[in-house]
């Protein structure tokens, strides 16, 4: 059945005054979204505790459809406020030895660095592979990596450049070669289609606020089963126990699953607004997303092409995403995003270039209508 994209945009107001072309950076969220957040909150307001029993439920239908989305099991999905709070729980959890070290991308978010180069003071080496004309090579990944090399944490999608990884390729390496496999997927978690199992990823992070169109301050940390083990819980807390309602036995045991990362009170609100956002992306369905942006992204890319500028993200059929940079050989990148800023454009300026990433309510004529801004 073909999408109803004015449906889907009458649940974004942001529609009315912006071509928001800015997912990759904070996505502006949907009247469901404020909907369930607002509901919680006037329930908390009124009733205090009383209706604790129907937060309880909105955790775990939340972490179930969670799940879904990413092909795991309930219980390996732990709720986080942020990506980096998911990649600190894996650096600061891992038994380190001296002489280890981590392989990563040299053009990565900084949330997928300082966690690793943080290591460093406990003998820990992290390796960066080279980002060279907006690709990430799969040899020059493979290379940094020696018998001492314990994880390869890499961004499922580069921030910048829009560089999207081979994940299975990189997950089978990984289990060849009995190394742990991290990925950040804040950049593809509810725009591309993303299964944890068959490209074996042990550890995965993501918060709502970009592609999965949610509310900041909420997300889901995603451990495997098998992977649990090799993870020491660092901030072990009341509600990362086996008993967290025994509050005076003072035992230490953690949860037999992913919940034992989440060490206190949760994000009530925020787990609202991310169980309506799962919602909204579980009923359109992420085949449909994916195939939408990359369509967008196409005639995007087509477009600029057509008027001279340099397109600074691979097009490759398992390389795009749905980032787009850009650049003009002439024009400066600040005159070009001023250009976009004033007609009303919202967009980011990241790397060498412009960054625009469309989501599945923009529209043909939207994109159209950039182009037009654009000059030659």
């Amino acid at each position: 059945m073909p999408l109803n994209i004015e449906a889907l945009r009458a649940e974004f107001p942001v529609t009315q005054s912006y071509i928001y072309l800015n997912h990759a950076a904070v996505a502006p969220i949907s009247i469901s979204v404020q909907r369930a957040m607002n509901q919680q909150v006037r329930d908390v307001t009124l009733h205090g505790i009383v209706h604790s029993d129907r937060w309880e439920n909105t955790y775990r239908r939340t972490r179930r459809v969670a799940a879904q989305l990413i092909h795991a099991k309930p219980s390996e999905i732990a709720f986080i406020k942020n990506t980096t709070e998911g990649i600190q729980i894996v650096a600061n959890g891992i038994k380190w030895k001296r002489g280890d070290n981590v392989v990563i991308t040299d053009r990565g978010f900084p949330a997928n660095v300082y966690p690793w180069i943080n290591l460093k003071s406990r003998g820990v080496e992290t390796r960066f592979a080279p980002e060279t004309d907006g690709r990430i090579a799969m040899e020059q990944l493979f290379d940094l990596v020696d018998k001492n090399t314990r994880i390869i944490s890499i961004s499922s999608v580069e921030f910048a450049s829009g560089f999207r990884h081979d994940l299975t390729q990189i997950g089978e390496f990984c289990t060849k070669n009995g190394i742990l496999f991290f990925v950040d997927a804040i950049q593809s978690l509810g725009a591309l289609n993303l299964n944890v199992a068959k490209s074996h990823i042990d550890f995965l992070s993501a918060d709502a606020h970009k592609w999965l169109l949610g509310p900041e301050g909420a997300g889901v940390f995603y451990c495997a089963k098998k992977a649990m083990r090799h993870l020491h819980v660092n901030n072990l807390g009341w509600a990362s126990v086996k008993n967290p309602g025994d509050y005076l036995s003072y035992d230490p045991t953690p949860l037999p699953n992913a919940q034992r990362f989440e060490s206190g009170t949760l994000n009530t609100a925020g787990i609202y607004g991310l169980k309506a956002c799962l919602d909204f992306i579980q009923r359109i369905g992420i085949e449909n997303i994916e195939s939408r942006i990359l369509m967008l992204t196409d005639q995007l890319v087509a477009g600029l092409k057509e008027k001279g500028y340099d397109v600074l993200s691979s097009r490759k059929p398992d390389e795009k995403s749905g980032i787009v940079s850009f650049s003009h050989p002439r024009i400066k990148r600040d005159t070009l995003f001023q250009c976009l800023h004033n007609k009303q454009v919202i967009c980011a300026l990241r790397g060498n270039g412009i960054r625009l990433s469309p989501h599945v309510y923009n529209t043909e004529e939207e994109i159209d209508h950039v182009l037009n801004i654009l000059p030659e």
